[in-house]
């Protein structure tokens, strides 16, 4: 059943409302909201509510629609509604003889009943949020799978931007956290190891720990917190300010323009980064041991080469490209989602960032298991 929804646009001084989907009781509570901003936000001169997508009006839909009208009409609006159908001219007539008054809040029960009804309706709000990421991921599978086909879809100025922003401007502070975190790693470690008279084995642990998990995942939450963020910012702008309408107005897939140079740029980007990471960590952890242990450089470099080897390395590398795809791929799924309102924004980059996080240190773990299972 396709939940109702409504959309705002400005045609010169004319504001046009469009709905869709069905206007029905079982979507009274997503509507609620976006009709509220419509009939108590700023009132235009003129505007028109084109109901042209919508499926199916009940009463609860027909009230709906009636509050609109008299929100705007109430404040000198000259207001037109198209679309209406014999039936829902009935409806609407019906409503708008209904006096009109807020409507009260719904009971909620408290206690263990509350507590419950609270945690059903969040498991309810992540299962759909859920699906509809797993949608806008397909999406961004469609875009690349045709861009693949097609390779001069790719805007390469584009590209090149995002590669300089994600990853070049990210250089310092990837490169100063991951040098203290190698500093600190190696002081603990030590500091546990010394009990045992083990100091020496301060360097497998910070070799095997760094190259294999610490460096890719301190990437990239830096890089979540830092670019991930952006994404949602800055097309969450664009969306504010009615440019991806805009770009498909004139035909143009805003999943093509605006998120495929940004998965791919970090994609290639933040491997390069934890590849720094993993040097600086080893860096910041080498001064720690020779200056404190009493180690020579050389016999670090004789302790590390025995301690790791190639697949330790690039079973942390092999994740980055995930992660980037990850981060990159909530970001800007975020900012197409971002509410057009002043705290709107603000929202959808703290959870595209907590999501971002969540994500990374989830398919992490599932990456552990894989590798421990295939002995890697």
């Amino acid at each position: 059943m396709p939940q109702g929804w409504l959309k705002s646009a400005h045609q010169g001084d004319t504001r046009v409302l469009s709905a869709g989907g069905d206007w029905t009781l079982s979507s009274l509570a997503h509507l609620d909201e976006p009709a509220r901003a419509q009939a108590d936000g700023p009132a235009p001169a003129r505007a028109r509510v084109l109901l042209g997508d919508v499926l199916r009006m009940d009463t609860s839909g027909a009230w709906l629609l009636a509050r609109i009208g008299h929100g705007l009409e109430s404040r000198g609006t000259a207001l037109t509604i198209e679309g209406l159908t014999p039936a829902w001219q009935e409806l609407l007539r019906l409503a708008r003889e209904v006096p009109d008054e807020p409507m009260p809040p719904s009971p909620r029960a408290r206690g263990l009943l509350g507590f419950l009804d609270k945690v059903g309706r969040r498991t309810v709000d992540v299962g759909r949020e859920a699906l509809a990421l797993l949608s806008f991921f397909g999406e961004t599978l469609g875009a690349l799978a045709r861009t693949l086909a097609q390779p001069w879809r790719l805007r390469l100025t584009s590209l090149v931007r995002q590669m300089e922003l994600t990853g070049l401007d990210a250089v310092p502070i990837v490169a100063l956290l991951s040098f203290l975190i190698g500093i600190v790693l190696a002081f603990q470690g030590a500091d546990q190891l010394r009990r045992f008279g083990a100091e020496i084995f301060t360097v497998n642990l910070l070799g095997v720990s760094v190259l294999r998990e610490l460096g890719v995942l301190l990437t990239a939450i830096i890089v979540a917190g830092r670019s991930g963020s952006s994404f949602t910012a800055q097309i969450g702008a664009m969306q504010v300010n009615q440019e991806v309408d805009a770009l498909r107005t004139i035909g143009l897939d805003p999943v093509e323009v605006l998120v495929l140079p940004r998965v791919l740029a970090l994609a290639i980007t933040l491997p390069l980064l934890v590849f720094l990471a993993d040097i600086m960590a080893l860096a910041g952890g080498a001064l720690m041991v020779v200056t404190t242990l009493d180690i020579p450089a050389a016999q670090f470099l004789r302790q590390l080469s025995g301690a790791v080897h190639p697949g330790t390395f690039w079973a942390g590398l092999a994740k980055a490209p995930v992660f980037a795809f990850l981060i990159a791929m909530v970001g800007c799924y975020e900012g197409m989602r971002v509410e057009r309102n002043a705290a709107g924004i603000g929202r959808s980059t703290t959870k595209a960032v907590v999501v971002s996080i969540f994500l990374v240190i989830l398919v992490d773990a599932l990456f552990s298991v894989l590798f421990s299972q295939l002995g890697i």
